[in-house]
């Protein structure tokens, strides 16, 4: 046991804990709140490395059952090649691609319901029920319509993604009152001209809500899917060969490239909003 690292990491996240309070509890305003906003979780984050760093070389974890972040990052700049194939395979083929089937499929259904009572009634009952299911059951029956390529889980992530879009933008084009349609009949807006000025401006909120879960839905889906048969390559592959492996730094990196990916898609995807929905009480009230 290597009590002097382990001292050192506890006074480092104590005193950085110490100063992200003290950044919180100051009256700032303009550049200098955005920048303590901005420095306040990314110290959070440095002090949660040293405190894994020191805890893994102070107690001797073997590095199978938890390797430190500094063997990680060794791993990681050392293999980028793989990393990149992985990340190209999973996240740019499969990701992207579902994501943007599924959110749009679900987007244009979620129209037509909204024109049918009838397929308001019957599909949105099996949409929730499918949107139930196990990502784990759905990825082999996938794999084997679609074959092992990226194409299978494409299929995984449109199954995962669709529903929360379609249930999300029924609610959000059935959000607007009474007052606001009877309103837009007076200008004899029919039913097109009422969707586009009124009731999709008011579903927008829904919408980004169910874009934002599916960022990380598809990522999920895509990673899990590749669990049951891939080529050699990809982030699930890779995952799930190199525990095999005991190669479980490797791991570890893949694991954070996916979560790098992740949040720059989910951040993406919610500066998206905010510009599209500047005008909503909760953009309005983040706002400085």
């Amino acid at each position: 046991m290597n009590l002097s690292i382990l001292i050192a990491a506890i006074v480092f996240w104590l005193a950085a804990w110490a100063f992200n309070e003290w950044l919180v509890r100051r009256k700032l305003t303009g550049a200098a709140d955005r920048a303590a906003r901005l420095a306040v979780p990314l110290i959070f984050g440095i002090t949660i490395l040293v405190l894994w760093e020191g805890i893994v070389r102070g107690f001797n974890v073997p590095s199978v059952l938890l390797p430190p972040p500094s063997m990680i990052w060794a791993r990681l700049i050392s293999s980028v090649p793989t990393l990149w194939a992985d990340f190209r395979q999973t996240f740019l083929k499969s990701v992207l691609v579902g994501y943007a089937l599924g959110c749009g499929l679900g987007f244009l259904v979620a129209i037509l319901i909204d024109r049918s009572p009838f397929l308001q009634k019957g599909l949105l009952p099996l949409g929730n029920f499918v949107s139930a299911l196990p990502v784990i059951g759905v990825a082999p029956i996938m794999v084997m319509w679609f074959g092992f390529d990226w194409q299978s889980k494409v299929a995984v992530v449109v199954i995962m993604t669709f529903f929360p879009m379609l249930v999300n933008t029924v609610s959000g084009l059935a959000a607007t009152s009474h007052m606001e349609r009877d309103l837009m009949r007076t200008y004899a807006a029919d039913w097109f001209q009422t969707l586009v000025k009124l009731r999709l401006p008011a579903a927008w909120p829904f919408i980004f809500n169910a874009l934002k879960i599916n960022s990380t839905l598809a990522l999920i889906g895509a990673i899990v899917a590749e669990f049951f048969g891939t080529p050699i390559v990809g982030m699930g592959f890779r995952i799930s060969t190199e525990v095999g492996r005991m190669n479980v730094d490797m791991v570890w990196a893949e694991i954070a490239v996916a979560a790098v990916a992740g949040s720059l898609f989910y951040g993406a995807v919610a500066l998206v909003e905010r510009i599209v929905t500047f005008w909503h009480p909760s953009v309005r009230g983040g706002q400085a």
